[in-house]
C-alpha cells in the first residue's frame, strides 16, 4: 500500500515549528510494512489544501493528514477532506460529549469555535482523542483511504497507536515489514566510504544501502522488507557482514548508540582512566564523557584552558613553544594531553586546541583548524582536522573526533 503523509499548518512551512510528526509516522508506518512513498507540507490555505489532496489521492492509497483539527478559523483540514469526499458535516455526539466532560474537569466553560474540533464529516469512521478534544477521522471512497489526525504530537502519536494502527491492522494486515539498521561510522568522508561500498550500494536490490551524513559522521543505513522481523534481520546481517569487511574499521556503533556510550564501555570495561584539557571546545568533550550514567568511574577530571597564561599554568604547556609555535599547533595539544594527564593523574589525557571561527583564522590557520592529541603512558598521538562548518559544529566534530581517537587508541592498545 502506497501512503503519503501531508502535514498541515503555515508554521511548518515558516519554520516556527519544527516537523517531528511526520518522522514519527514515517518510521512507525515502514516498520508496519507500508510504503511511505510521498511527504508534503502545506499551509492553511483552502485552495491549496485541496489541491494538495486530491493530488494526494491521486498517487497514494492512503493519505494521512496530521494537524488542522483545532477551534480556529485556520484549521481547515477536516472540512477541506469532506468537501473533497462529498460529505456533509455535522456534531459528533460521542466527541462533544467528551469534550463536555473536558471542560468541566478543568472548570472551564468551552467556547463557541470548540464546537468545530468535534463536528466531523458525516459516515466518517471515527479516532476519539484521548489527549485532548480533535477526534480523528477516516473517510474512505473507491478504495481510496483519507486520515485526519491532529497536529499535536502527544495528541498524534497516542492516536497512532491506540486507534490508526489497529485500522490498519484491521483493513490490511501487517503483510511485511520494513526493518532499519543504522551503522554509524567515524573518521571517513562520504566520498572514499561510497567508494569502498560502490560494488554492494550498485547491487542492492532488498535489503538497500544508503549513506547519510549526520554532525557525528557518515551513518550507513541497511533496510530491509520481509514477512517477519526475524527473517528482515537475517537479510541485513548478510549485508551488515559484507559491509564490515570493507569499512569495519570506522563503525563504532549500531541504531542509536553514541559515540560517548561506546567510549564509557571501553574506558569502563578495561579499567581505564581519563582527563580532559580543552580549549576551543570548552569543555564540552568533557560534558559528553560525564552525560553517560557511571562516568565518575572513568572520568578523572576536566580543565578548560582558554588563554596561554592557563595552558602554562595548569599544564605546564611551554612558553617558548607557544611564543613559536602558537596555541593552535600540534605542539600545544601533545602537551595538554600530557599536562592533564600528569596534573590530575589519569591513564589517558587528551588535549584540544583549534579554531572554530567564525573569526581568528589565516591563511596558513584556517577556521576549522584542530589540533587534537591522546597520550598514554608510553606514546602520545597528535592528528591535525581541518573541519567545515559554523562554530557549533566545528566544536562538535572536534569532540567525536576526539572520542572516536580514545576509542582507537584503548582498542589498539
Amino acid at each position: 500500500m502506497i501512503v503519503e503523509i501531508v502535514t498541515t499548518g503555515s508554521e511548518l512551512l515558516l519554520g516556527q515549528v519544527i516537523n517531528t510528526n511526520v518522522a514519527y509516522m514515517s518510521a512507525r508506518l515502514n516498520e508496519l510494512g507500508f510504503d511511505v512513498v510521498y511527504q508534503t507540507t502545506v499551509g492553511d490555505n483552502h485552495d491549496r489544501m485541496k489541491a494538495v489532496l486530491e493530488h494526494a489521492l491521486s498517487r497514494a492509497d492512503i493519505v494521512i493528514t496530521s494537524g488542522g483539527l483545532g477551534p480556529t478559523q485556520g484549521d481547515i483540514t477536516k472540512e477541506v477532506s469532506a468537501e473533497i469526499f462529498g460529505r456533509k458535516l455535522k456534531i459528533h455526539a460521542e466527541s462533544k460529549r467528551r469534550m463536555d466532560e473536558h471542560f468541566a474537569q478543568r472548570h472551564v466553560v468551552w467556547t463557541e469555535n470548540n464546537l468545530r474540533q468535534v463536528t466531523l464529516p458525516e459516515g466518517a469512521e471515527v479516532f476519539l482523542n484521548y489527549n485532548g478534544i480533535a477526534s480523528g477521522v477516516v473517510l474512505e471512497n473507491n478504495g481510496k483511504y483519507l486520515i485526519n489526525l491532529p497536529g499535536p504530537p502527544s495528541e498524534m502519536k497516542d492516536m497512532f497507536e491506540r486507534s490508526l494502527k489497529p485500522f490498519l491492522q484491521r483493513k490490511f494486515g501487517f503483510k511485511h515489514v520494513i526493518v532499519s539498521k543504522v551503522l554509524n561510522t567515524c573518521g571517513i568522508g562520504e566520498s572514499l566510504l561510497e567508494t569502498k561500498i560502490k560494488d554492494l550500494i550498485l547491487a542492492q536490490s532488498n535489503p538497500t544501502l544508503a549513506l547519510l551524513i549526520r554532525p557525528e559522521g557518515v551513518i550507513i543505513r541497511i533496510t530491509a522488507k520481509a514477512s517477519t522481523h526475524s527473517e528482515a534481520k537475517k537479510m541485513i546481517e548478510v549485508v551488515e557482514a559484507q559491509v564490515k569487511a570493507r569499512v569495519g574499521e570506522y563503525i563504532y556503533a549500531v541504531d542509536d548508540e553514541n559515540m560517548e556510550e561506546v567510549v564509557a564501555k571501553l574506558l569502563k570495561d578495561n579499567c581505564l582512566t581519563v582527563a580532559c584539557a580543552e580549549s576551543c571546545t570548552g569543555g564540552m568533550l568533557a560534558s559528553r564523557l560525564t552525560s553517560i550514567s557511571g562516568s565518575s568511574m572513568y572520568i578523572k577530571g576536566s580543565i578548560v584552558t582558554y588563554s596561554n597564561e592557563a595552558k602554562m599554568k595548569f599544564l605546564d604547556v611551554d612558553k617558548e613553544i607557544l611564543d613559536t609555535k602558537g596555541a593552535v599547533s600540534p605542539e600545544v595539544a601533545k602537551q595538554m594531553a600530557e599536562g592533564v594527564r600528569k596534573a590530575v593523574g589519569s591513564d589517558i589525557g587528551v588535549g584540544i586546541t583549534g579554531i572554530a571561527g567564525p573569526t581568528g583564522g589565516t591563511d596558513k590557520k584556517p577556521v576549522g583548524l584542530v589540533y587534537i592529541a591522546v597520550a598514554g603512558k608510553d606514546n602520545t598521538v597528535v592528528k591535525e582536522n581541518i573541519f567545515s562548518g559554523d562554530r557549533a559544529r566545528v566544536r562538535y566534530r572536534s569532540t567525536q573526533q576526539a572520542l572516536e581517537m580514545i576509542r582507537q587508541y584503548i582498542k589498539n592498545k
